[in-house]
């Protein structure tokens, strides 16, 4: 299983363009979605810091990048070639190959969401006690193993042909119903309540509540780690069913 997490690392950082879309771009976006804001700049009607609330979105919005949409079509190619199938053909379990595709994921999402806290502070001038900084960090970045596990799913449920637009579509709408691109209080309140029990919105708040001060909110981390079980548990029923097979 390690050999595996060290071949899709060197694999994944060997791919420019998916280099490019979950670590260059995020940090970009977050200054377009800023500019003309400061650190005192407040979102309209609330006392939410423009330059905080997104980046802290921005930092969930490279993770997921990274981990949902590279590893949903990267799995159902490698299904299309035949090299699933000898994965399953070895003594790796279920569980070792959504292990490693998720432990992987993860690393890539890692510098992602240290870039845009860079750049929040050297160039939005974004302050907060080092605690802060380093809970943000953490709860981006473990947040990111559902996603990572979704991806896994969706590489296994779809085909080549229809993984990419599957992940698209679940990236796009849960980006959006999160909160990451546009205050998540906008929504109509049925919308936000919706939304409160999806993968996205939880995890965004998770970095949020750190950055007011607070802990994370059992609610948040409760609905987060069951939808890893459900996915990553899923993928590796899907894993092993095939495995009867070969």
């Amino acid at each position: 299983m390690r050999t595996l997490i060290r071949l899709e690392i060197v694999r994944a950082l060997r791919n420019r363009k998916f280099m490019f879309f979950s670590v260059i771009y995020p940090p970009v976006l977050f200054l377009l979605l800023t500019a003309g804001a400061d650190s005192h700049s407040k979102l309209s009607g609330t006392n939410v810091s423009v330059v905080m609330y997104y980046m802290v979105a921005m930092c969930a919005f490279g993770a997921m990048t990274a981990v949902l949409m590279g590893n949903a079509e990267m799995i159902a190619r490698e299904r299309d070639k035949g090299w699933v199938r000898q994965l399953r053909l070895t003594a790796l379990p279920g569980r070792g190959y959504v292990t490693a595709k998720i432990a992987s994921a993860a690393a890539i999402s890692l510098p992602s969401i240290v870039l845009v806290m860079v750049v929040a502070a050297a160039v939005k001038e974004v302050r907060m006690d080092a605690w802060q900084w380093g809970g943000i960090l953490l709860s981006s970045w473990a947040g990111s193993f559902v996603f990572a596990a979704l991806g896994v799913a969706i590489g296994y449920l779809a085909t080549v042909d229809t993984a990419r637009l599957i992940a698209m579509f679940c990236y796009f709408v849960l980006a959006m119903l999160g909160g990451l691109w546009m205050p998540f209080t906008v929504f109509p309140a049925w919308l936000q309540h919706i939304a409160e029990y999806l993968p996205a919105r939880p995890y965004a708040a998770l970095g949020q509540a750190i950055e007011f001060g607070d802990a994370p909110h059992l609610k948040d981390i409760a609905v987060l780690a069951v939808y890893l079980v459900v996915f990553a548990g899923g993928a590796a029923w899907m894993y092993r069913k095939d495995t009867a097979k070969a």
